[in-house]
């Protein structure tokens, strides 16, 4: 219809007539308010408007209409629409902006009823790790995105109750996953030393009880999460961060007093500087069991791939050490029972080592002068 008015305005146009009678003036009038009106009334068809923009509309214009099938376009026209142009404009881009908003939080609501959890067991402790799948990480941030925009809109006032319930939601989902993975790895670490080295537990005997408490505060936490399963019914929880967060406290506590213990074992035996954190750990909470010290024996002691033991009684004998260049063994001069705190037990090997490898080279060097130089080469360990 609009191009049809168009067409009308060049017709009267090339029209040739007195363009200042009364006639002409009066249909040019008339047709510029029509070429004013079709585009407002494109744009008050949009499917985007509602009965509150409708209701809008009538505050503007001062008048009271029905909208259904009986309304004419004729009663639209008489409203005069033309002085409101900028009125209605700025309804008919309220009803965009917000339908764009309401299908966007219809489909954040529709996403997230659905998004659950991924488990995973830790060992054999019954205790499923939670997580969120990278693809789901990418949504909640490109949601997040999504609200913070709507938020800096001036159109908030229709959906500010359910913009403002999912930004804390989506807030609320991506800082505990954050905090939840922060604080599976600090227990896992630090469950296996205060809960089953007898060692920390001696050392560290008031963190220890502290670490009890932690310790079924966050099976209880992980326990309600797996029950749960879904992000947001498990996240909006009231007690959930708050919970988090002291557990995260909690945890670091006891792990700034667990460096200072191992700094306590580095600085008693030395080589332990050498050995990284995670292995240092294994060593420590393993202290008490020797056999399962030696898979670290290469990097406590250079080119040494592992001891020989004897098991006796609570704790073994060490007889010889093993090479990890070539095959090469070496019988310790006395049997060596590993007794103690594994740094202790440690030290008393490299003494050992040192003792047997001296009185080796002395034992050699005698028989260097009474047998051929062939044999003595290859009688001794190298």
């Amino acid at each position: 219809m609009e191009d049809e008015v168009k067409k009308v305005m060049k017709t009267l146009k090339d029209m040739k007539v007195d363009k200042r009678c009364n006639a002409y003036g009066g249909i040019l009038e008339e047709i510029k308010k029509w070429l004013v009106f079709l585009p407002l009334i494109a744009e008050l068809a949009d499917p985007a408007m509602r009965p509150r923009h409708w209701d809008d509309l009538k505050v503007k214009v001062g008048q009271q209409f029905t909208i259904d099938d009986n309304l004419l376009l004729k009663d639209i026209y008489d409203l005069n629409l033309g002085k409101y142009q900028e009125d209605v404009e700025e309804i008919t881009d309220q009803a965009k902006q917000e339908a764009k908003m309401e299908k966007t939080l219809a489909k954040i609501e529709v996403i997230w009823k659905d998004v659950v959890f991924e488990f995973k067991a830790h060992k054999d402790s019954g205790v499923m790790m939670m997580n969120i799948s990278e693809e789901n990480n990418d949504i909640l941030e490109e949601n997040q995105v999504n609200v913070t925009a709507m938020f800096s809109s001036r159109y908030l006032a229709t959906f500010e109750e359910k913009i403002t319930y999912w930004q804390k939601s989506l807030a609320a989902i991506s800082e505990i996953i954050l905090i939840v993975s922060e604080v599976q790895r600090s227990w896992s670490f630090l469950e296996n030393l205060f809960i089953h080295s007898e060692e920390v537990k001696k050392e560290l005997p008031q963190e220890s009880i502290k670490f009890v408490t932690i310790d079924k505060d966050v099976r209880a936490l992980l326990a309600d999460g797996y029950s749960k399963q879904k992000a947001i019914e498990f996240c909006t929880q009231e007690y959930v961060l708050p919970g988090l967060e002291k557990i995260q406290d909690d945890l670091t506590i006891c792990e700034k007093a667990l460096n200072e213990f191992m700094y306590s074992k580095k600085v008693a035996f030395p080589r332990f500087f050498f050995v990284s954190s995670a292995d240092l750990l294994d060593i420590l909470s393993n202290g008490n069991n020797p056999s399962k010290v030696m898979v670290h024996m290469p990097k406590i002691i250079s080119a040494v791939d592992t001891l020989e033991l004897k098991e006796e009684g609570v704790r073994p004998f060490a007889q010889a050490m093993i090479s990890c260049v070539g095959i090469e063994k070496v019988n310790f001069t006395e049997p060596l029972k590993l007794m103690g705190k594994v740094e202790c037990y440690l030290q008393d090997v490299i003494d050992t080592m040192r003792t047997s490898l001296r009185e080796i080279s002395k034992k050699s060097l005698k028989k260097f002068a009474e047998i051929p130089k062939e044999d003595w080469l290859v009688q001794d360990p190298a």
